[in-house]
């Protein structure tokens, strides 16, 4: 073969190889999505059944790829975040004065007045008042929760009532516990209680309620590019104006035995300031 032939041969077989490298260089990278971890209030199965179509709304309505992440429990959740581990939270453990320097910003949060902790009882339980609770097991979901731990706490050691700390992992584990007799009281997020009652047929009375505070919120990492924040935020915040939106999120409600409506408007940070001022009085944690 003469050399010239040769020659064509190899730059032909060049070509072959270096084409689709190049066609993949220049093709665009696929999107990574973005990680949205929930705060653990009920089972993961519902948490994700009610989660999963909301957030394929978002992505698909919002051009950004939202991936829900979910940890065992809320503390390991936690320990992510604080780790740099999620790009979206919904949340209300992160406006303690550790975690209000971390750079996660409000976005938005469901519709509603907002929510309140109590500490409750079943029905029929002896217990009429938190005096009566002095040394009995009480169901908390974890020491960082705000309303299923700081509030309720934080209102019995102002009382000067001592009990014995139960850790039940989420909101709907301590109601669980408590509808079967392993703890006396729970404290927990009264918008938790009643849909979990409603859906499982479980009678309590409340012996304490909190003041109102603002719900849990989506917050976003201020690694996350302001186009794409802004964009998920008027996702969210639009989601009850389009019908394909309400029909998901009439889904959402009958998964949780919701019976007001849900969606999500915009929110910002200076709307969770209650928190940052509980924070700063409470009484749990100091000596």
């Amino acid at each position: 073969m003469k050399l010239s032939k040769l020659i064509g041969a190899a730059t032909l077989l060049a070509l072959a190889v270096l084409c689709p490298l190049l066609a993949q260089a220049q093709a665009p990278a696929q999107t990574k999505p973005y990680a949205f971890n929930v705060l653990n209030q009920r089972t993961l199965a519902i948490t994700a059944e009610y989660w999963n179509p909301i957030l394929t709304y978002v992505s698909k309505k919002s051009g950004v790829p939202l991936e829900l992440k979910l940890a065992k429990n809320s503390r390991e959740g936690n320990l992510i975040a604080e780790k740099g581990g999620y790009d979206f939270l919904y949340t209300n453990h992160f406006f303690t004065p550790e975690r209000d320097k971390l750079g996660f910003q409000v976005i938005a949060r469901p519709v509603g007045p907002g929510l309140q902790a109590q500490i409750v009882v079943p029905s029929d339980s002896p217990i009429r008042s938190l005096q009566e609770l002095e040394g009995k097991d009480v169901g908390f979901v974890s020491m960082d929760g705000f309303s299923g731990y700081y509030i309720p706490y934080d209102a019995l050691l102002r009382a000067k009532v001592k009990v014995k700390v139960i850790i039940t992992g989420n909101q709907e584990s301590s109601v669980a516990q408590l509808k079967v007799g392993k703890i006396a009281a729970a404290g927990v997020n009264g918008l938790i209680l009643e849909r979990y009652a409603r859906r499982e047929g479980f009678a309590y009375r409340s012996l304490w309620t909190s003041p109102l505070y603002p719900d849990l919120c989506i917050m976003a990492h201020k690694r996350v590019p302001a186009d794409k924040m802004a964009a998920v935020q008027a996702a969210f915040a639009g989601m009850d104006k389009d019908p394909v939106g309400v029909k998901i999120l009439e889904a959402a409600a009958g998964v949780v035995k919701a019976n007001s409506a849900l969606g999500f408007v915009t929110s910002e940070d200076r709307d969770y300031d209650s928190y940052r001022a509980f924070f700063k009085s409470t009484l749990v944690n100091k000596k």
